[in-house]
């Protein structure tokens, strides 16, 4: 595939504030080359999504050079960013550490945008002092984050407990009825909490770019 046949959106950030995010799955490795080589050629910054590591590991070495790259969330910079924004002004909170890659997304995503994240793992209601621990934190903080499987109930205890926006993130993580993560994102639209927004399965990303549209939109 010749990198003339890729037509990137590059004035999305005009329109929108966001750039185009490259989602990777699905893609062949020429078809990423392509996208990269216009990319360079454009002397454009880009997020990528959803790169597994083989994909990564054949990209060429010209590329491999520009990219940093995290396996746990599949994400990828592709060229410099700016540096992060302190103080952070959102929280990404992990019910379990097997939903880290899925919560790392939305922390790498909002990164991308200069954005520091108060970053917040393993603390599931299973568990609820370690959440606990953590709540005076949360209170401060404008938009919280909130990723789970299983039975998602971490949303509506966040929600429950913090004045801020909430973002329900649930994830495929569970057993059995879990049905990879229909029954967490039902939980999570049936929460009790008050306000509670949700964004689909594994959606790390559109999390970010939810909470991104809303600290735009106070600022």
């Amino acid at each position: 595939m010749s990198h003339h046949e890729v037509h990137l959106d590059l004035r999305r950030r005009e329109r929108l504030g966001f750039d185009e995010a490259i989602f990777c799955a699905g893609k062949s490795l020429d078809h990423l080359k392509a996208i990269l080589d216009s990319a360079a050629e454009e002397e454009a910054t880009m997020l990528l999504t959803r790169l597994e590591p083989m994909q990564f590991e054949s990209l060429p070495q010209e590329h491999r050079a520009r990219i940093d790259y995290d396996p746990v969330s599949r994400t990828a910079y592709f060229g410099e960013l700016v540096p992060p924004r302190a103080p952070a002004a959102v929280a990404v909170v992990t019910a379990g550490t097997s939903d880290v890659g899925v919560s790392r997304e939305a922390v790498r995503t909002l990164r991308y945008y200069g954005e520091e994240c108060l970053e917040i793992c393993d603390v599931g209601v299973a568990g609820l002092w370690r959440l606990l621990e953590r709540v005076d934190e949360l209170r401060e903080m404008p938009i919280v984050v909130a990723v789970a499987g299983m039975d998602a109930a971490l949303p509506s205890v966040v929600g429950g407990l913090v004045p801020g926006v909430v973002i329900a993130v649930p994830t495929s993580m569970g057993y059995g009825v879990a049905q990879g993560g229909e029954t967490a994102l039902r939980a999570a639209l049936l929460s009790c909490a008050p306000g509670v927004v949700v964004v689909n399965i594994d959606n790390g990303y559109g999390a970010a770019c939810a909470a991104l549209r809303m600290l735009r939109a106070r600022r």
